[in-house]
């Protein structure tokens, strides 16, 4: 059992461990009662030009400024960002410590300051009437330390967080200063770049495929910004001021509609949408050069003509669209995905392809339901990989079929060809091995148990198996008969109450049939998979399960998986128990290796440790109980004392698990429509009630 510990404990452990942090907020709400901003703006007091810090503090020699003006705010609403601002301090003294947050936020802050001012007293040599405007402003806030101690943390977050981190927040910082240029803008920037320059966190040379689209995308974004900024609101930052576009509400339905399509398809690695941007750029420094030319023809000639904030920030924003299609031409093999451009090397294997595969190389308790339909594959160096193609995922079953020796290859190249296509690479059901395989910084989820039996040597003796023991004496008292066949060795008769018996099965869900790692009686009928029967002395089936064979190398079959468990309603009570025994006292006998009962999906049994997954893995199975019974169906299968092999689903990062979450519920469930998932949700509603 996990040990459970109350959100109440779980928030005092983590604030015992930020005192730095919970010091500064307390002396910076404390100044604030004390000289009543939290409810007056202060830079409406008297005190404000002692306190606040400036360029022009510095010139008449107020240099204690930085300090005094590091816990005041100027107006009573800023408090809710100037508070919520520590979380990146807090992040890092969790993490690194009190000293190491301290250093960041006091260089962070001074720097900020102190560069602002001597940066300003550069600019403001020339005549530029922003840089003059704020070489004259003062500031108050502790603004500059937290931006610091913010970009220091998204140093410290895991691939590929840190790179998303780094270009979302070099995004805010730069349209901040580009629309509104207030003085507490510049100081911001200048903290991030210090952070930037020495922690040098920010790679981007030898980014993956999925990082190169990404940047594409948030830079994309940052110009959508842009655009969608001076449609809808007045600005004044270094270029001039902008004024709101006449009509803005229907500019700015298009620009968000034209945003949203550029930026799914780039996501998705699309040629289309990568040739549209190219376009839309080139236009974009084409109006920018057009000015140019004006500008120059116009001063050439003696024109006075005044030019506004719109036309200087033109400029700027032809200068950004040209470093972002240098940067698109750059990465452009990074953009050659096509709706349904296939994965793997040519030519695309077949069923039969990797059937012999299996057969020559073997595989694992799972493979073989690669072979059913609706599968695709996918070719490596190192074998092949089935795997649906659902939601935008390529979602592999399982794990590669081929030699155990070019498993990694195997793995990384359909990850990479997965990546190429556009697609979101996961592994569902796969064990250890290819765990081990998958890029570093993967992230995995335990999925399953693989219950496995092992036949050598095995007897139903003592009081361990006395409920199988009982089964099988009952079966014996009631003349029960075991038979192991195949489907399409049997009557018309009998197929025919395999199938009513598998109809009324069906008939008691709100939903339809699983697929995916669940089979039916279509796949039944292969002539590899053998039927388990328990037939009643009156010739009724009262029960019956099928295996699917376990391939070892060359063509040996070395074990059997439970697919199929069915019962007929009021027959022979441990109908189960009695298929199971019977069946791996006869694959014992013909010198198996191995009876794998499957794994039940959210039914791991975790160790004290495993924390937040466990805790939402057991929940979820709680909900999903009433409807498909998983834990009921773990218990049953520990009548035969198995070991366990876990099952992972292997994915990028907790950003794929959306998508990776709607695949899955359509391999599952492919034929469900809207109204048996409704009625499968009002099931879990009165299931969890019960």
């Amino acid at each position: 059992m996990i040990e459970e510990r109350s959100p109440a404990t779980g928030i005092l452990a983590v604030l015992r461990r930020i005192p730095a942090t919970l010091c500064m907020v307390a002396v910076i709400l404390a100044v604030g009662v004390v000289s009543r901003g939290l409810w007056a703006p202060f830079e409406d007091a008297d005190l404000f030009e002692t306190i606040a810090y400036g360029l022009p503090a510095f010139s008449e020699g107020r240099w204690w400024t930085p300090l005094t003006g590091t816990f005041f705010v100027n107006q009573p609403w800023v408090y809710v960002f100037t508070i919520s601002g520590f979380w990146g301090m807090a992040y890092l003294e969790f993490r690194r410590g009190a000293r190491a947050a301290l250093a960041y936020y006091w260089v962070g802050q001074l720097f900020a300051i102190l560069a602002t001012a001597a940066l300003l007293l550069m600019l403001s040599q020339f005549e530029w009437e922003w840089a003059q405007t704020q070489a004259a402003a003062l500031d108050v806030g502790a603004s500059g330390g937290t931006m610091a101690c913010i970009a220091a943390a998204v140093g410290l977050f895991r691939p590929p967080w840190r790179v998303r981190g780094w270009l979302v927040l070099l995004g805010f910082v730069f349209i901040a200063m580009l629309f509104w240029g207030a003085i507490a803008d510049l100081e911001h920037l200048l903290a991030v770049l210090l952070i930037l320059a020495v922690d040098r966190t920010l790679r981007v040379r030898r980014t993956t495929v999925r990082e190169q689209r990404l940047i594409a995308v948030i830079a994309v974004l940052v110009l959508g910004a842009i655009e969608i900024i001076t449609i809808l609101v007045p600005t004044d930052g270094p270029f001039g001021p902008t004024s709101p576009a006449s009509g803005g509400f229907i500019d700015l339905a298009i620009d968000v509609v034209v945003i949203a399509v550029l930026v799914s398809g780039l996501r998705r690695g699309r040629r289309w949408s990568w040739v549209l941007v190219i376009l839309l750029g080139l236009f974009n420094i084409l109006v920018a050069a057009l000015v140019l030319t004006l500008i120059t023809l116009t001063s050439q000639t003696q024109v006075d003509l005044r030019w506004d904030g719109e036309t200087e920030l033109a400029l700027a924003n032809g200068f950004l669209w040209l470093v972002l299609l240098v940067y698109l031409v750059w990465v452009r093999r990074a953009f050659r995905a096509r709706r349904r451009s296939g994965i793997g090397m040519s030519p695309a294997p077949t069923v039969e392809d990797l059937t012999a595969e299996l057969r020559a190389h073997g595989g694992g308790t799972l493979s073989w339901m690669a072979t059913w339909e609706g599968n695709s594959y996918a070719r490596t160096s190192g074998g092949i990989v089935a795997y649906h193609r659902r939601n935008g995922v390529a979602l592999a079953l399982a794990d590669p079929v081929g030699p155990a020796e070019t498993r990694a290859a195997a793995v990384q190249e359909f990850v990479h060809a997965a990546e190429q296509a556009g697609l979101i690479p996961c592994f569902f059901s796969a064990d250890d091995a290819t765990r081990a395989a998958v890029p570093s910084g993967w992230r995995s989820l335990v999925v399953a148990d693989d219950t496995i039996v092992d036949l050598p040597g095995l007897t139903f003796t003592g009081k361990r198996w006395n409920s199988v023991r009982t089964s099988l004496n009952k079966a014996g008292r009631e003349d029960m008969t075991f038979r192991l066949t195949h489907l399409k060795a049997e009557s018309w008769g009998v197929q025919q109450q395999l199938r009513a018996i598998s109809e009324a099965w069906v008939g008691d869900k709100d939903l339809p049939e699983m697929r995916f790692t669940l089979g039916t009686l279509e796949e039944a009928e292969a002539p590899e998979v053998r039927l388990a029967l328990a037939v009643a002395p009156n010739g009724d089936v009262d029960g019956f399960l099928s295996w699917l064979p376990i391939y070892g190398e060359h063509g040996v079959v070395r074990g059997w998986t439970l697919d199929l468990m069915r019962r007929r309603d009021g027959g022979f009570g441990p109908v189960m128990e009695y298929l199971i025994a019977s069946s791996a006292q006869q694959f014992s006998d013909e010198g198996c290796e191995i009876m794998s009962l499957s794994g039940a999906p959210l039914a791991h049994d975790y160790p004290p440790d495993a924390g937040m997954i466990a805790a939402l893995s057991e929940r979820l199975a709680e909900a999903l109980e009433p409807v498909y019974g998983f834990g009921s169906l773990h218990r049953f299968k520990q009548k035969f004392h198995p070991r366990y092999e876990t099952m992972y689903l292997l994915f990028r990062d907790e950003s794929d698990l959306a998508a990776i979450g709607g695949a899955l519920t359509r391999a599952f469930l492919p034929d469900a429509t809207l109204r048996q998932f409704a009625g499968a949700g009002l099931e879990l509603v009165r299931g969890t009630r019960d």
